[in-house]
């Protein structure tokens, strides 16, 4: 394997570059996220439909989201929800 020599040098007006460069990147856009997030996003939504006013279950709801390509079942949306829920409180009650 051939070591990178340890004689490269950089001048110090690049590194100075470099370092406004990769201070200014902004986060990339991603292009899907982790189960755990959609719920997350949607959770007010989900309580609202799934509430006694509304009448929906958890099933239906995942249906509604199948539809878009959300493919989510019922149980994973519930099970994902107490997670979410668990993790929110587990923050108020550190602060």
């Amino acid at each position: 394997m051939d070591r990178q020599k340890n004689n490269e040098r950089v001048p110090v007006s690049k590194v100075d570059e470099a370092i406004k460069l990769l201070q200014d990147l902004k986060p990339k856009e991603r292009d899907d996220i982790s189960a755990l997030e959609t719920v997350r996003k949607l959770r007010r939504y989900i309580e609202k439909l799934t509430s006694e006013k509304y009448g929906y279950t958890f099933d239906e709801v995942s249906e509604m989201l199948q539809g878009l390509g959300i493919n989510l079942s019922g149980s994973r949306i519930k099970t994902l929800l107490a997670e979410v829920k668990k993790n929110t409180r587990s923050k108020k009650s550190q602060n």
